[in-house]
């Protein structure tokens, strides 16, 4: 016969103290049962000491158990419900575990299936509606790639908003092209602005020969004020023929970034207006002092979305034989990487990648150490605010939960392909997946901005320590 909660919780505490009333009878007769003439002080002394632990053990005991079958079953239904209402994910619910909690499993099973029901027809539209603009986006870009113009624009606080296929050429002559990126990383911010200042009421177009920002290449640009919306585009002129025909040249932007951002100290901004660098090492083996890295793979995340033309995959030479059993796990050989640029040059050109952004990794702490180190060779400053999705995952789910990759990826849904786990790329693409999705979970917990999240990950501190 199955009972119900009200009278599953009125029997634990009926039972607990009766219980300890019993054993406080017990305690008592084996005092008293020992007593001598003139020791009734020492007997009771007794019969105390033994009630206190009695009572002690029946607590932790009852503690235990309701820790077990109530306290953490909560916590994970909570954990299920954000989940599939936050972050899109058809998790189930897991019934055996919360059998001593009453009608609360079906439950939470049935209106969680509802709402994936709900959701499911919602994306259904969503996605008809995205895959139709999606195609409209590929049909622009292949459009603009027929135009022998780079087109950039540019926010009202100088922020890349927008770069077609050919502006990705010019701007990767100088780094690895950024949306929201500041434009003055790529042009002489001096030049920039004097040509962009000439812009007036009368005049809405300004011809500037300007320097990029590092090296001697000059780009002869038109500066256009845009009329519909704040801020103001540059156009290249002649780039087409520096285009590789077959390469593949999206067409990235967001024009949220046309809005003027608010002067926010980092830990008070908003999670959404952050920019991430989601990355990845694969090394020669587990001693940050010793060994080298092989390879570095990232990507970014700009307004909770993956960016999918901005990444880093990067094989590294690491001057040294790569060891059979690290091969093994990440399928890197001594051949791969002998073309490859060395660690030095690697992590000088993912600096500029990751510059103005907070950089996530899963462990961080092992992948930070390699960078760090030749950072200091380079004299390179790894000063970006973190973020640890292990940590991420503990704040969300608890520190009795396994908060290994594969494990959080099996909790939010995330497949990976297992011909990229151990790449750097595809592991940094798992993780940026991951971290869309616990985006909106912090935030429905309360935790909404960059401050809040690393106070509550700092209570978790420990878990990377015995990681690593």
């Amino acid at each position: 016969m199955s009972l119900s909660l009200r009278l599953r919780t009125f029997l634990m505490f009926f039972g607990s103290a009766a219980l300890c009333a019993g054993l406080v009878a017990v305690s008592h007769y084996f005092a008293m049962s020992r007593l001598e003439d003139g020791n009734e002080g020492s007997a009771f002394l007794i019969s105390a000491v033994l009630s206190g632990f009695a009572i002690l053990a029946v607590t932790t005991q009852v503690w235990f158990l309701f820790d077990e079958n109530v306290a953490k079953p909560i916590e994970r239904l909570a954990a299920t419900i954000r989940t599939r209402a936050h972050a899109g994910v058809d998790a189930l619910v897991d019934l055996h575990d919360a059998r001593f909690l009453g009608d609360l499993g079906p439950a939470v099973e049935a209106v969680t299936g509802k709402l994936t029901q709900v959701s499911t027809q919602t994306d259904d539209v969503v996605a008809t509606e995205t895959a139709r603009l999606m195609a409209e986006k590929a049909h622009l870009a292949m459009l603009l790639t027929e135009i022998p113009v780079a087109i950039i624009l540019v926010s009202p606080n100088h922020r890349i908003m927008l770069y077609d296929g050919q502006a990705a050429d010019v701007l990767g002559q100088v780094h690895v092209p950024r949306l929201s990126a500041s434009v003055f990383e790529y042009f002489n911010e001096a030049e920039l602005r004097a040509a962009q200042e000439q812009l007036s009421a009368t005049r809405s177009e300004v011809l500037a020969k300007v320097q990029c920002s590092q090296g001697n290449l000059r780009f002869e640009l038109r500066v256009k004020k845009l009329k519909q919306v704040p801020g103001y585009m540059i156009l290249v002129d002649g780039t087409k023929a520096r285009i590789a025909p077959d390469a593949e040249r999206p067409l990235i932007y967001d024009f949220d970034l046309t809005e003027q951002d608010a002067e926010y100290a980092l830990e008070d901004r908003p999670l959404e207006d952050l920019s991430f660098v989601v990355f990845d090492t694969e090394t020669t083996g587990l001693m940050p002092n010793k060994d080298e890295i092989v390879q570095i793979g990232a990507v970014r995340v700009v307004k909770g979305r993956i960016l999918a033309g901005e990444r880093v995959d990067q094989l590294v030479n690491p001057g040294r034989p790569i060891p059979p059993a690290s091969t093994k796990v990440h399928k890197i050989t001594d051949e791969m990487v002998a073309e490859a640029p060395d660690a030095g040059a690697a992590v000088t050109r993912f600096h500029g990648f990751a510059r103005d952004c907070v950089m996530v990794a899963h462990n961080a702490p092992f992948d930070m150490a390699f960078l760090n180190r030749h950072g200091r060779i380079c004299g390179l400053e790894w000063d970006h605010p973190m973020l640890d999705t292990v940590l991420l995952s503990a704040v969300l789910f608890g520190d009795t939960e396994e908060h290994s990759l594969d494990a959080l990826c099996k909790r939010l849904d995330i497949k990976i392909d297992p011909e990229q786990r151990h790449t750097a790329l595809g592991d940094a693409q798992a993780t940026a997946e991951a971290l869309c999705k616990m985006l909106p979970i912090l935030s429905s917990r309360g935790y909404t901005t960059f401050g809040d999240v690393i106070r509550q990950t700092r209570k978790h501190g420990r878990l990377l320590k015995d990681l690593n």
